[in-house]
């Protein structure tokens, strides 16, 4: 029995040395025949994928400089929604067309075991039954691909590891991007004072409509990094700021510690700017490791706090529950709505992983296979 037609998957055959070598030489675009019901397992589901994220993370496990690694061969796409095309005997919880978001930390490239090679950028993808989210009427196939990897990781940082509280200053470097954003609206709600700094005044622009207080440019054309602490400290009343989100790593980290008052908490997220602190190819180590300044890190009295979402939930998987309810309930009430950018077709893969690379927009893109 087919459960549908034959479509198309992007798959990474071998690690590259960046992420731009894998994207020009070993990923690829082939057909995919729909999943044989016969070789799937009673708790398989199988969806047919109508939005794939396009994100950072992607990209820097196809050249295998993330700290969690999908051996080749695999499919791209961590966060994909779709609706069910097919249920084994043993799902109860599920029907055919029921609109589904799939759990990253379970299912696909993130997660370990048989339904790792399964990603979401292809036609169909098979997942188990417990890591299918019933996805809201409120959230679009795209909105809902949106919404779990930036919100859970924004929820993370800012009310498990810096715990901010209403009334403090919140400096969030990387604003633009898709978990940038993300802090920008949750510190909001959390009635904190948000700075939001990147290098792009219309980005910033749109950052601003979603709620920053202020915006700060760090590009060359308006000063750079130079002039960060003194702009900060004026808007602060001299003070500096409480928290610090920094998704970016590299030189602007040293600025910001600058720009924080005694005792303040700096989160670390990410390391956009300096992806290739680790070797490529999926080999181990990290010999152009970030650097922080222990002076300025001593003599603020300053809290470094390191923030992997989803590692700190495989220590702690009480985390995740609490996260999740506050999250879906967000999107219930309205408070959570997810930012989409563009949306690529299939054909237009390398355009969209590019794009996404070069941060031409605000928040992420989409893939519709």
């Amino acid at each position: 029995m087919s459960i549908g037609p034959v479509g198309q998957r992007l798959v990474v055959t071998e690690y590259g040395e960046t992420p731009l070598d894998a994207l020009d030489n070993f990923i690829r675009l082939e057909q995919q025949a729909p999943p044989d019901p016969a070789v799937l397992e009673p708790d398989d589901v199988v969806l047919r994928v109508r939005s794939c994220a396009v994100g950072w993370v992607d990209l820097i496990m196809s050249s295998g400089q993330y700290q969690h690694m999908a051996p080749p061969p695999y499919t791209p796409g961590l966060e994909f929604a779709g609706e069910v095309a097919w249920v084994g005997s043993g799902v109860a919880s599920l029907k055919i067309g029921d609109r589904v978001l799939a759990d990253g930390f379970s299912t696909g490239p993130r997660s370990h075991g048989r339904h790792q090679r399964w990603g979401g950028c292809a036609t169909w993808a098979v997942i188990p039954e417990h890591a299918a989210l019933s996805l809201s009427p409120r959230l679009s196939y795209d909105q809902a691909v949106n919404l779990l990897g930036n919100f859970e990781t924004a929820m993370h940082v800012l009310d498990v590891r810096a715990q901010v509280q209403a009334g403090e200053w919140v400096l969030v470097l990387g604003a633009t991007g898709s978990t940038g954003l993300a802090a920008v609206q949750l510190a909001k709600m959390r009635g904190a004072l948000v700075i939001a700094a990147g290098r792009s005044p219309e980005k910033l622009a749109e950052v601003k409509a979603h709620g920053a207080d202020h915006v700060l440019q760090t590009d060359a054309a308006s000063g750079g990094l130079a002039g960060m602490r003194g702009a900060v400290k004026a808007l602060t009343g001299g003070k500096g700021v409480h928290v610090v989100w920094d998704g970016v790593g590299g030189d602007i980290s040293v600025q910001a510690l600058r720009c924080m008052r005694f005792g303040g908490r700096f989160c670390i997220v990410g390391w956009a700017a300096t992806p290739f602190v680790a070797r490529g190819k999926g080999k181990r180590g990290a010999p152009r490791a970030n650097l922080l300044p222990t002076n300025l890190i001593q003599m603020k009295g300053l809290d470094v706090l390191g923030c992997p979402a989803v590692i700190s939930t495989r220590f702690d998987p009480t985390l995740r529950p609490i996260r999740l309810k506050r999250i879906l309930a967000g999107v219930e009430d309205g408070s959570i709505v997810p930012h989409v950018g563009p949306g690529f077709g299939m054909a237009d893969y390398a355009a969209a992983f590019r794009a996404k690379w070069e941060s031409r927009f605000v928040g992420g893109c989409v893939l519709h296979p």
